[in-house]
């Protein structure tokens, strides 16, 4: 099981990247820490199934879900998950799996049934408490920079904070790479200010006018970001926000995107 969730590849590019333990006392140690790949498919685990951390199964990880929770709470202030994304993505660079002249924006929101922050009515569910997950994708519908807001937010409020996340990409020789070409975004994003601070950067934006019938054409690019959101809801822990802690919540949201970023890489790597 463990290494079904955790394969030997991804593994190899996780190690090298966690934070080192704490030097262990020569005299009474106490017990030995859990292993940190049984940690890692613990984890892995509850991101894809959904179930609460209480119920992971201690005789198939060999530890107990509050331990995975701490290790995961530990890896995601360490950024050990936006690390590896980050690796990940130089290197579908290098293998030529990635659009970088195109990046696709867009929101999407899930209900937040046990509150926390940030949190709010949301606008789409009846004023019903939730969060919402932002994401810009390249053009092939990879994930580069997620985040998370109360649901009660403007899409348009996350345009520019996104942009200004865009990880440096490199993979190749020459200039690394970090603003695409063309912006594509929905109507949501259609504010002139947000136009001219994306040509400022060298953006060309591409968003949908307001007050315009549909049929625009921009729906052709624009529909790798939805299918990334079915990816990121396939992982059931994220389709419904159950964890009170903004930075855990995203912390499994980095995850998930490693877990995408991987599959896309040959098996053979």
């Amino acid at each position: 099981m463990i290494e079904k969730l955790v394969p030997d590849s991804l593994w190899q590019r996780v190690e090298p990247l966690l934070p080192p333990r704490p030097v262990r006392r020569s005299r009474y140690p106490g017990r030995l820490p859990v292993d940190d790949r049984a940690a890692l498919a613990g984890i892995v685990f509850v991101l894809k199934t959904g179930i609460s951390w209480r119920e992971l199964p201690r005789e198939v990880f060999g530890c107990s879900g509050v331990t995975c929770w701490r290790r995961l709470r530990d890896w995601t202030e360490a950024g050990v998950f936006d690390a590896v994304h980050k690796l990940l993505l130089d290197q579908l660079r290098a293998l030529d799996r990635l659009d970088l002249d195109v990046a696709v924006v867009d929101g999407s929101h899930v209900r937040a049934l046990k509150g926390g922050k940030p949190t709010g009515p949301s606008p789409v569910d009846r004023a019903r408490l939730g969060s919402k997950h932002h994401v810009i994708t390249d053009g092939n519908g990879i994930p580069l920079v997620v985040s998370a807001t109360g649901g009660n937010r403007h899409d348009s409020t996350q345009l520019i904070p996104l942009v200004e996340a865009l990880p440096v990409i490199r993979g190749k020789r020459g200039r690394p790479r970090q603003r695409p070409r063309w912006l594509y975004g929905d109507r949501g994003y259609d504010y002139d200010h947000h136009r001219k601070t994306l040509r400022d950067k060298g953006i060309v934006p591409r968003i949908a006018r307001k007050n315009t019938a549909h049929g625009s054409g921009l729906g052709k690019i624009r529909w790798v970001v939805e299918r990334m959101f079915a990816w990121l809801h396939q992982f059931k822990r994220l389709r419904i926000r159950w964890e009170r802690r903004a930075d855990i919540h995203l912390g499994l949201m980095h995850l998930a995107c490693v877990l995408v970023c991987y599959r896309k890489l040959p098996t053979s790597l």
